[in-house]
């Protein structure tokens, strides 16, 4: 009996058993073109071994996990081209999983919870789509010219512990619809507040503040403001700021509990160009009006704009 480290790729097709029913005959023609035109040579490619086919999924062992992944991108790629002439209900589409960890080898066939949550992890992928283990993450993010998005921890049948997955962000397809470039201007993306409190009730007054932040950004004609619907995506989850939409800057905030009448919170600006850290921190504090004042850390009020702020500096220099 071997043990080994490797990278597990699990895969099937999408809806198999309806199109099956559809077109019998037609629908395995094409499962075995698309194994032996596509499949299989993008496996050999990435230097993988498929170990078994079944029905329609299949299972590859690769020595590398940036391998499994290219070759997984590879895959839906190719797919999805070869595909592009059908109706969406005719097409094959699949969905796969990657998972790195220990294995057992016997007889030409692997066995072990590596398979086991790599086969889990296909079935949380969208059609089309590509999950990743935390662990097979972790060896990529920096090595591959792909995009990822953290969908959290998640419950899967026959793993005791809940599994942290991460998804493929795919690339626009050609001819499709992509981010259009941003301006010259600053940019800004405001990240839903955490929740501090501990009070589950009280995220209705977290989300107030970051879209009343993104209501007065906006106003702003010096900054090009993310709008709500695309930085909301990313709330509840742990964020890696550095691929927060393609803003420059992105804003982080927490709300603390509530003291006293006034809820409290805190703010950090990151440069998303180079994932600096602040250079200062705002606390931000809640007018009678409604509307935010920041202040430093020292207590300093740094809300100066507009013509009352104006009004307050000439009366101080002894101007009209």
């Amino acid at each position: 009996m071997e043990r080994r480290l490797a990278a597990i790729l699990a895969a099937d097709i999408v809806g198999y058993s309806r199109l099956m029913r559809a077109d019998e005959e037609g629908t395995l023609t094409r499962l075995k073109a698309l194994r032996k035109e596509l499949f299989a040579p993008r496996v050999r490619e990435h230097r993988g071994r498929i170990v078994k086919l079944m029905g329609d999924g299949a299972l590859v062992e690769f020595a590398s996990a940036a391998d499994a992944v290219r070759c997984a991108v590879a895959v839906q790629k190719g797919l999805a081209e070869r595909e592009a002439g059908l109706a969406g209900g005719a097409a094959l589409t699949l969905r796969i999983g990657i998972n790195l960890g220990d294995i057992i080898v016997e007889d030409g066939d692997i066995y072990g919870d590596g398979v086991n949550l790599a086969a889990r992890l296909e079935g949380l992928a969208e059609p089309g789509g590509i999950c990743l283990s935390a662990n097979v993450h972790e060896q990529v993010r920096y090595k591959l010219e792909l995009a990822y998005q953290d969908l959290g921890e998640k419950t899967v049948k026959n793993i005791a512990e809940p599994i942290r997955v991460y998804r493929v962000v795919p690339e626009a397809a050609p001819g499709g619809s992509q981010a259009p470039p941003l301006p010259e201007k600053p940019s800004i993306a405001v990240l839903p507040f955490d929740n501090m409190s501990g009070d589950p009730e009280q995220d209705y007054l977290a989300d107030g503040i970051s879209e009343d932040l993104i209501t007065a950004l906006s106003k702003i004609r010096w900054f090009f403001v993310i709008a709500r619907n695309s930085t909301f995506t990313y709330k509840g989850q742990a964020v890696d700021v550095t691929q927060v939409a393609r803003a420059r800057r992105a804003l982080r905030a927490r709300r603390q509990r509530a003291q006293g009448r006034q809820p409290g919170a805190y703010q950090r600006a990151v440069d998303r160009r180079h994932d600096r850290p602040p250079r200062l921190g705002r606390a931000l504090r809640p007018r009678a009006c409604g509307y935010l004042r920041t202040t430093g850390r020292d207590g300093s009020d740094h809300r100066r704009g507009g013509r009352a702020g104006a009004r307050r500096r000439r009366t101080r220099a002894g101007g009209p």
